[in-house]
């Protein structure tokens, strides 16, 4: 026998795609069908990258039914990481 009798082993042999990462790729797919649905009109045909706020959206969702709250950053904080340069 192939291991996992020629399966792809993750799905045959282990949990497989667990469905705490799964839900968070069907939402970036959804929510990206969506995005192109309503903004069709204005978009080329060529290959868009996922836009950040979509991203976002889904981080915060996944964190709030975790419980997980993200600080605000300080002024201070964002100084500190506005000063960084490529290669420091």
């Amino acid at each position: 026998y192939l291991l996992g009798e020629g399966r792809l082993i993750n799905l045959a042999e282990a949990e497989g795609h667990p469905s705490s990462v799964m839900d968070m790729s069907f939402a970036k797919q959804a929510l990206s069908a969506e995005y192109m649905a309503k903004n069709h009109a204005q978009m080329d045909n060529k290959v868009y990258p996922v836009p950040e706020e979509i991203d976002r959206q889904i981080a915060k969702l996944k964190l709030d039914s975790l419980g997980v709250k993200i600080d605000t950053l300080t002024d201070e904080q964002r100084k500190y990481l506005a000063s960084w340069h490529m290669g420091t």
